[in-house]
């Protein structure tokens, strides 16, 4: 039996080996997150639908330069993604995700990629497995947002100014491809893209003797080329707008540099990081210190310095929503796995690594091993799973329908969490020696990707809208929509928004609600419906609306 054993351990480890499992086995573990659904989609109001509904615009009117009856303050770099993988898949609301969900595992890889180079195979993987499960992460990988492409596009210029280091005979083509990433980051993201560009300032500059990038002419070929896209398009706006083709994104970046419409302060994305990212931001501190006492030598002004700009820059401009920070998670990844593979050997040995601070009597980190910090982390996350657990089950036995959801969430969380006690005490106090650090990291990653996939497999992930899109689905309704316009005299922008994409045939707006033409269909709010002197009938309600046929 324990030859066999043995036997079974060396065929693993031999497909460990190969060169393709890294890629595969990150691919198994993140699809899964990204395509759990309930069985439906809707999209979430506002931005998500935005971007849909224009790339729609685009699609429907085979104009992909101006379809819009202004000049327009984005560059078009996501409606195109959006718009052509509606010619190839259709226009629904899935084609206008992929985008999103492919840049995501593209990124995932070049986590990896990273990493392998920064910190070793061991602790890439671990990097971009715990970037599947940060929450905000996964979100936007399945939303339809130009966030999650524009950070494929940076990572691919960080990995690209590495291998130009790496491999000087192929110095121009990585170059090249550096410059490319970060000019079509520019048609993905307009304006925003310089703050990453900033952000790598510091490893561009301090660190030039050594890999000379910024005297390299390639460079800034390759960015000029990924900017043609961009002025063709800016050329031929101008040709129908003038000068408003370049003031209207300049006017939005200002706009957004001035204004602060959900009043979050400066202190904004350490708290919103820290729900979001939970708990991986907390093991990215830890990290973040240790790789501060024992700097990566070479790429220290990339792993650190990069994220710490960008974030400096973020709290300082002073439109702060969730997304804007998301290009800082694969960051909180690779420090979040410095910090819980730091645990993991301490837990595998019960001795502290050796660091060169170590040697003052009163360095934290002394402190920390002398608590055990890795068995009290586990009895704390244990008995927080066990409240999760008796919350849980508390809420689905008496709780209402609207809440039964989340509990099912965190009974899922709960349980997940009850695994890193086990671990703890199979080991040290059952002898369990064949439980080494694996199995107690995989104790940390298993309750979030189960929660996560939880949540994915109700519907939350997925079907932001559900009563619109049931509404919408009704045999009656879908008959009518299918062949007559809907006119409204005034909603609210969101749900304008949403019918923009999701109408067969677009809406149509009215100054009064007298304007309405005889046998029309029209949306309007329910207490209107009792001011409306046209004899009309109501055909179905939706929300704080009706939809109403006008009556000859």
């Amino acid at each position: 039996m324990l030859y066999k054993l043995h036997f079974l351990q060396h065929i693993w480890r031999q497909i460990q080996l190969a060169r393709p499992f890294p890629y595969l086995s990150l691919l198994v573990w993140i699809l899964p997150l990204l395509l759990f659904t309930s069985g439906h989609n809707s999209l979430i109001a506002h931005d998500e639908a935005l971007y849909a509904s224009r790339a729609r615009l685009m699609f429907d009117s085979g104009n992909w330069i101006a379809p819009w009856e202004n000049a327009h303050h984005k560059t078009p770099g996501p409606y195109w993604l959006i718009a052509s993988f509606y010619q190839l898949f259709g226009m629904s609301d899935t084609s206008a995700r992929l985008p999103s969900m492919i840049a995501g595992i593209l990124s995932l890889w070049l986590v990896y990629e990273i990493g392998k180079i920064l910190l070793g195979k061991k602790l890439a993987w671990l990097a971009a497995a715990i970037l599947s499960v940060e929450f905000l992460w996964l979100q936007y990988c399945r939303l339809t947002s130009p966030d999650v492409p524009m950070i494929f596009l940076v990572l691919l210029a960080i990995w690209s100014l590495i291998k130009t280091e790496l491999h000087p005979n192929y110095r121009y083509f990585w170059s090249f491809i550096t410059g490319l990433s970060l000019g079509l980051g520019f048609l993905v993201r307009s304006l925003m893209i310089f703050l990453p560009i900033t952000a790598l300032f510091p490893y561009l500059i301090w660190e030039h003797r050594r890999h000379r990038h910024l005297t390299n002419p390639i460079l800034y070929l390759g960015f000029f080329v990924g900017l043609i896209p961009t002025c063709v398009w800016l050329w031929f706006n101008w040709l129908q707008y003038g000068n408003q083709s370049f003031e209207e994104p300049l006017k939005f970046v200002v706009q957004l540099g001035s204004d602060n419409h959900d009043k979050n302060g400066s202190l904004f994305y350490i708290w919103n990081i820290s729900l979001k990212a939970f708990p991986w931001a907390f093991f990215g501190l830890l990290g973040l210190f240790l790789t501060f006492r024992r700097p990566i030598p070479r790429y220290q002004l990339l792993l650190v310095g990069f994220p710490l700009l960008l974030f400096v820059e973020l709290s300082v401009f002073s439109t702060r929503y969730p997304h804007y920070s998301l290009c800082l998670y694969p960051f909180i990844a690779f420090f979040a796995a410095v910090g819980l593979n730091w645990l993991g050997n301490i837990y595998q040995t019960g001795i502290t690594p050796q660091f060169p601070l170590q040697k003052s009597k009163f360095n934290i980190l002394n402190l920390f091993a002398k608590k055990n910090l890795p068995r009290n982390l586990s009895y704390g996350f244990g008995g927080f799973g066990v409240l999760l657990v008796i919350a849980s089950i508390g809420v689905l036995s008496w709780g209402s329908s609207d809440i039964r959801k989340y509990a099912s969430i965190g009974l899922v969380l709960g349980l997940g969490w009850l695994i890193l006690p086990v671990v703890w005490i199979s080991r040290y106090h059952f002898g369990k020696k064949f439980l080494t650090s694996r199995y107690w990291i995989a104790g940390w990653l298993i309750p979030c990707w189960l929660a996560l996939a939880t949540t994915g497999s109700m519907g939350m992930l997925s079907d932001y809208n559900p009563a619109l899109r049931t509404f919408l689905q009704q045999s009656a309704i879908a008959s009518i929509v299918q062949t007559n316009p809907i006119y409204y005299v005034q909603i609210d922008q969101k749900t304008e928004v949403l019918l923009e994409f999701y109408l067969p045939i677009h809406a149509q707006q009215v100054a009064s609600i007298s304007q309405l033409p005889p046998l029309s269909y029209a949306l309007i709010y329910t207490d209107e419906s009792p001011k409306l002197s046209q004899p009309h009938r109501v055909v179905g309600t939706v929300q704080e609306y009706q939809l109403i046929e006008v009556l000859p």
